[in-house]
């Protein structure tokens, strides 16, 4: 055994710096397969880090499609009759492709009308078999039990699966993967937040469209592999009764994806969070270089960049992120 294996970290570490690569090769792909019908509109099904992801491609799939795109509780048919999905689609989404829960949603959705759609990483999955299409994620074997690779590879999948449903989005896709693919991950303030969240006890993290599906995602991480108190909330809805709770100490990490519609709502959380001084930190895509990018794109930009902050975080904490100890990779839920 290696010392490399034995090394705390080492597997998120490694999997978290194929991010952009992942995505880069999950966006650019052609789909295979005949492309359903456009529905009327979409049901994303999904758990924890690929909920996040599903978040995250409903605000780019309402924005493209002019569709209504919101989640679906696998509970409706994992333990309920189901409910009618005719005319509509169903996209669900799941690293293995194998819980319980997500594969009788996805047989209970189609025999209730709907076209399913998978997005998954692992191969001949049965989500996969129940699916009429399935997009690859493509990122290879996933070892650490926080998703990484596999959570930013779903955004990528997601948007090939957009660019099938409405050709002229291709070329944000393609742009999208090829910024990313070129792209030297360096995030300036990553020391000084990792500073922050070692002295925090309670963190807010805040988005806004796509951002707020970023926002679940990294919320997650902190609450698994550092055990540190999160919740997200949308740069909107966090100053009605969650900006009370800002009275106590509190560190509020803002997710600005660039996209132009949004900033007015971050820059007054922002202004309304340092006006109680609350320890805020703003990270956005022109800190790493880039300019612009679709909105899923850049939440799956400030996913990768952050990932390792958290990482870095739990090790300096004493823990081990890839092995947390109440979790494992395939989380069996109904």
């Amino acid at each position: 055994m290696t010392s490399e294996t034995t090394t705390p970290g080492h597997l998120m570490a490694r999997e978290s710096a194929e991010c952009l690569s992942v995505f880069a090769h999950a966006a650019a792909q052609e789909i295979a397969g005949a492309l359903p019908a456009l529905p009327r509109s979409i049901y994303t099904v999904a758990r924890g880090s690929s909920d996040a992801a599903a978040n995250i491609l409903s605000y780019e799939y309402m924005r493209e499609l002019g569709l209504p795109v919101t989640s679906l509780p696998p509970s409706v048919f994992s333990i309920g009759d189901g409910v009618d999905l005719s005319d509509s689609a169903a996209l669900v989404i799941s690293q293995s492709g194998a819980s319980d829960d997500l594969v009788r949603t996805a047989k209970g959705a189609a025999k209730a009308g709907a076209q399913v759609l998978a997005i998954t990483n692992q191969p001949d999955s049965p989500v996969e078999a129940a699916a009429s299409l399935t997009v690859p994620i493509g990122a290879g074997p996933e070892l650490a039990v926080p998703a990484t690779k596999s959570v930013v590879g779903s955004v990528a999948a997601g948007l090939a699966l957009l660019g099938a449903l409405k050709p002229a989005y291709r070329a944000d896709a393609q742009h999208a993967a090829d910024t990313l693919r070129d792209l030297t991950l360096a995030l300036p303030q990553a020391a000084a937040l990792q500073a922050a969240l070692l002295r925090a006890h309670h963190v807010y993290v805040i988005g806004r469209d796509t951002g707020y599906g970023a926002a679940h995602e990294l919320a997650l991480k902190l609450k698994e592999c550092c055990a540190i108190h999160a919740e997200a909330y949308s740069s909107s809805e966090v100053l009605h009764g969650p900006l009370q709770l800002a009275t106590n100490p509190l560190m509020v990490l803002m997710l600005d994806t660039g996209h132009p519609e949004i900033q007015a709502s971050l820059d007054q959380a922002e202004a309304r969070f340092r006006g109680i001084n609350s320890d805020v930190h703003r990270v956005r895509i022109q800190d790493l270089g880039v300019d612009k990018l679709v909105p899923a794109a850049a939440a799956a930009l400030l996913l990768s960049a952050i990932y390792p902050v958290i990482l870095n975080t739990a090790l300096a904490l004493g823990m081990n992120p890839d092995t947390p100890e109440t979790l494992a990779k395939v989380t069996q839920t109904t």
